[in-house]
């Protein structure tokens, strides 16, 4: 879904700014797949952990709260993709079967209704993702076939003909107000971090520059194919590219109705595993993970070690001594009439998605809104979270330094005219470029915010950042060394090649976090603004062709 909508993106962001975009996600995509990957496997305090998930990691630092952004946003991320693959359906299914797009609107919902209904909600009442492992195949396959049909048979040359010529369209073509609805768009289409540790765990031999090839090439590849298709399926149609630029194409030719058929069928078996996303996100956050109804440990958080187990308040309860593993054949029970929890939650996922998914008929919005929201926040906001979280103490203990050589250069000048100033004065005992030895964070943050700071200190925002990383830094202990009493390993003392560990975060590395912390507020707040902006001035109706 995300990259048929790719051309619409172009056209709301402009050519040029789409293109860089494009790129700038792709990069940032990598490099936060790289970041939380290293941190779950490679940090030196958590290397020895059962950290199987992003929301695993992100409780380290953040407890609950950690856990339930990620998951929050996983469920955001989830049901508008489930939205849009229905709008998809409801989108090629009648047009394949004579029922124009924009037209028939009864018949196309009633189609919508009996082919989810009988398709899509059956798979996704399955208890696991196993039985569609093969579809991931199948959905590679069909969007470079779409890829293919969209670059030959967008009537480009014709398109650009008319609007002056390809010179007169780039020179023109740049960036639009409506830059943010693009970004989300492109978020939607590259967000792919929920999935980071599933694919990571499968590496034979996980180390960190082989998890760094993965995801270049990867993520390269994705890069390459959404510029193809962006730039060719917006210059075919310009100003009237539709947020699925398959129904720019027109009804009846066996070219336009194969790829309509390929993208359907497609969306027929990735429903059902967005499905399986949204409703354990549900589960974990209303039913603590108990999906059988059975008051305990199940499949779903199988292998973890609880929030309970490692010292959170509320824990306490039986079994926090040791992490408890099930069997398979499993007896369920907690739903709603002859339905079982799981059979419940799957069909208010499905009902909760259907009903939007009937009255609006535009994907566009959907893939923006998902990604501006869901998408900032798990791309970009969470990755930076998470870094500034784990290396909360060397981070508190760098801007310590870095304060206590301000002042103590302040102090020499203050005392510059009064008789010098002797080594005592020093902030660290006979050279002021070494860096001051905090022992723990708490101690680091108290004498951060108890002298004078400078004012690069306020512009950078490093009153939020240090609070940040302290919170970050209080609960990393509490939970490691929780983690220590239950398994008697430290981190120090686990197997393993040491040497693939990370070295010290550099001031590089805080930049970066605190970039993407910043890239994804903006993102969500400008994206939610601009498409609120966009729906309600009809500017998504608005030829952009002219770069006007």
């Amino acid at each position: 879904a995300g990259i048929i909508g790719i051309p619409y993106a172009l056209r709301m962001s402009g050519l040029w700014a789409g293109v860089l975009l494009l790129l700038l996600v792709a990069v940032l995509t990598d490099k936060s797949l790289r970041l939380l990957i290293e941190q779950a496997s490679f940090h030196p305090k958590l290397h020895h952990l059962p950290i199987h998930t992003f929301e695993d990691l992100a409780s380290y630092p953040y407890g609950k709260f950690g856990s339930g952004f990620v998951l929050f946003n996983m469920f955001i991320m989830a049901y508008g993709a489930m939205v849009a693959y229905l709008l998809i359906i409801k989108d090629t299914v009648p047009t394949v079967l004579g029922f124009e797009h924009g037209e028939n609107l009864l018949e196309r919902n009633l189609i919508l209704i009996a082919t989810s209904l009988l398709i899509m909600v059956p798979l996704s009442m399955q208890r696991d993702m196993a039985s569609l492992s093969c579809t991931s195949a199948i959905s590679v396959t069909a969007d470079m076939i779409l890829v293919v049909f969209v670059a030959a048979f967008s009537p480009v040359a014709e398109t650009v003909e008319e609007n002056g010529g390809l010179g007169e369209v780039l020179r023109t073509d740049g960036i639009n107000s409506t830059l943010f609805v693009g970004l989300g768009i492109l978020s939607t289409a590259m967000a792919c971090q929920h999935s980071a540790f599933i694919v990571a765990n499968s590496l034979e031999d996980k180390t960190r520059s082989r998890w760094s090839w993965v995801t270049k090439q990867s993520i390269g590849v994705s890069a390459i194919l959404c510029l193809i298709l962006g730039i060719f399926g917006y210059l075919g149609f310009l100003g009237e590219t539709q947020g699925d630029v398959l129904n720019n194409f027109p009804m009846g030719t066996v070219q336009a109705d194969g790829a309509r058929i390929l993208l359907a069928f497609t969306m027929f078996f990735t429903y059902p595993m967005e499905s399986f996303v949204a409703r354990h996100v549900l589960i974990m956050l209303i039913h603590n993970g108990d999906m059988d109804a059975k008051g305990g440990c199940t499949l779903e958080n199988e292998s973890r070690v609880e929030e309970e187990e490692l010292g959170d308040e509320g824990g306490g309860g039986e079994g926090d001594d040791l992490t408890v593993s099930t069997s398979r054949s499993i007896i369920e029970g907690g739903g709603l009439l002859c339905m079982n929890r799981r059979q419940t939650w799957t069909l208010l996922v499905y009902l909760s998605t259907l009903l939007p998914a009937l009255i609006f008929n535009d994907i566009g919005p959907v893939l923006s809104l998902t990604g501006a929201i869901g998408g900032g926040c798990i791309a970009y906001i969470g990755p930076g979270l998470v870094y500034l979280g784990v290396n909360g103490e060397d981070f508190l203990n760098s801007i310590l330094a870095r304060l206590e050589r301000w002042r103590g250069t302040k102090d020499v000048n203050n005392n510059s005219g009064s008789g010098g100033v002797t080594e005592e004065d020093l902030p660290v005992d006979g050279d002021a470029s070494l860096e001051i030895d905090a022992t723990t964070s708490i101690d680091a943050y108290e004498r951060i915010g108890s002298g004078s700071k400078p004012l690069w200190y306020y512009l950078g925002l490093f009153p939020i950042w240090c609070a940040i990383a302290n919170k970050g830094a209080t609960h990393l202990k509490k939970k490691t060394d929780a983690a220590f009493a239950v398994t008697r390993v430290s981190a120090e003392s686990a197997p393993g090649d040491h040497s693939l560990l990370l070295p010290p975060p550099t001031k590089r590395d805080y930049s970066i976090a605190i970039f993407f912390v910043c890239f994804g507020v903006v993102s969500a707040v400008a994206g939610v603004m601009s498409n609120l902006y966009v729906q309600w001035n009809n500017l998504d109706e608005v030829d952009y062709g002219d770069g006007n």
